[in-house]
């Protein structure tokens, strides 16, 4: 089963902003017809291109949806086809870091050492923590072929 193509529609192409997040998004499907989908997810993502397909009305309308239908396409492959994109395990993994290693960390620090102001120094530990736990998720992703080569600006 193949998936849909968004339809090309003159208008679209006059804003600036909307273009870029077009062609993203074209660049996502793009890669995903090289991979072997499962038949459930590509019914899924048909149905969110042609909810995409059916948005009338304004750039800002358009731009929100797109958004919706990108995020609800990349949850769907993760679950289903175990497919991410590029630096998609760092940039969790950084946040993740932060929260779950820097803070208690600075915590540790500042009660420590008597002066909760020391609590800054455990952020930057976790960043770096949660950077080194993503780059190698994403490491073993693209050697094991799981990663799509398309990269998501939010």
């Amino acid at each position: 089963m193949q998936l849909n193509e968004l339809t090309k529609i003159p208008e679209r192409d006059q804003h600036p902003k909307l273009t870029k997040v077009l062609a993203q998004f074209n660049k996502l499907l793009a890669e995903l017809r090289k991979k072997e989908l499962p038949e459930k997810s590509v019914i899924a993502i048909n149905r969110e291109i042609d909810k995409i397909n059916t948005v009338s009305g304004s750039e800002k309308k358009l731009k929100r949806q797109l958004s919706r239908t990108q995020s609800a396409i990349l949850k769907e492959i993760e679950k289903e086809a175990n497919l991410v994109t590029k630096n998609h395990y760092r940039n969790t993994w950084l946040a993740v870091g932060m929260a779950a290693f820097g803070i208690p960390l600075g915590v540790a620090f500042g009660l420590s050492l008597g002066n909760m102001a020391f609590l800054g120094i455990g952020l930057p530990i976790g960043l770096a923590v949660g950077l080194a736990i993503g780059t190698g998720m994403d490491k073993k992703a693209a050697e094991e072929g799981r990663q799509l080569d398309v990269e998501i600006a939010y």
